[in-house]
């Protein structure tokens, strides 16, 4: 039996939320504001995408998102742990164990197979080769890629990199999956098969956080934020 005024540990609402965050940047003896003032709450399961024009602070977001960096005020939290408190060795084991990231270059390792770039997020939790490798060759099999795991991504085309690409941001089972302009080196055809890939992913309950500046993929997703001028315009 619960009573009033007993402390009760509710679990975090959203997966994701920004509470005033400010990131600046001095240039020489200027500063530069890149975000004022960004609150954001993302639920489990969402397909955000974050839009904007160029420099408009999505990808400075992105940045503060992934914990690549800290802001410069407000709080960041990630499935109600607060990010934006950490040292850089708290922070590499969060964006390790509970982000994946998706880049518009790929950022393969060239000299990697597919198999083996898949697994390499995996080599420093503690999982044996056998097991890194057989979960990586279920996510190039999830991913429709399966045939080319030998590959290296020389000899595969912008679309399968990709697809390899999202089975690597797989491959810890992140809580999170950041996509920076997925399709931005993609054609027409191919970049809706990797949307419609990546909206197959939600549904499967993985949370989404897509940085475009491509209004044609807002179909794909179940919610949209604007940027302009480092601050959100319209509901966030």
């Amino acid at each position: 039996m619960l009573y009033i005024g007993e402390l009760i540990k509710m679990p975090a609402e959203y997966i994701i939320e920004t509470r005033s965050v400010t990131k600046t940047y001095k240039m020489g003896k200027q500063e530069f504001r890149a975000l004022n003032g960004v609150s954001l709450s993302v639920k489990k399961g969402d397909f955000l995408a974050i839009m904007g024009p160029s420099g408009s602070g999505k990808s400075t977001l992105m940045n503060l998102l992934g914990c690549l960096d800290r802001p410069t005020s407000g709080e960041i939290l990630l499935a109600g742990e607060r990010t934006s408190d950490m040292n850089d060795n708290e922070l590499a084991e969060v964006r390790s164990k509970k982000i994946g990231f998706i880049f518009q270059t790929f950022n393969l390792v060239p000299t990697l197979n597919a198999l083996r770039n898949v697994a390499l997020p995996m080599v420093f939790g503690g999982i044996s080769k056998a097991d890194r490798e057989k979960r990586a060759y279920d996510l190039l099999k999830k991913v429709g890629i399966e045939n080319w795991a030998t590959h290296l991504p020389s000899e595969l085309s912008g679309g399968q990199q990709q697809r390899v690409a999202i089975a690597r941001a797989l491959a810890n089972d992140p809580l999170i999956i950041l996509a920076d302009e997925p399709t931005g080196n993609l054609d027409r055809k191919t970049g809706e098969q990797v949307m419609n890939l990546l909206s197959s992913i939600t549904k499967e309950g993985k949370t989404i956080l897509l940085v475009t500046h491509d209004h044609s993929l807002k179909k794909y997703t179940n919610r949209v934020v604007n940027m302009l001028d480092g601050q959100m315009s319209g509901r966030a």
